[in-house]
């Protein structure tokens, strides 16, 4: 099996944490996942991104998102 960096992909390091968030809000988000085929964590991540995109607020060379 090849390693992602051998392929000369770059692996980004990801930090853990807690989120508190609304029960209804979560229950949305879950639900656009599904309809995404993404993961909770993956869908939010993609809207954080999205939003930091959309408000100039991105590192130039952010990983571009999927989907």
């Amino acid at each position: 099996m090849v390693s992602d960096e051998a392929k000369g992909q770059v692996v980004a390091e990801r930090k853990s944490f807690l989120l508190r968030i609304d029960r209804e809000v979560l229950e949305a988000v879950q639900r656009w996942a599904n309809d995404d085929l993404r993961s909770l964590n993956g869908q939010i991540e993609f809207l954080l991104r999205r939003a930091l995109r959309d408000t100039g607020r991105a590192k130039k060379g952010e990983k571009k998102e999927t989907g």
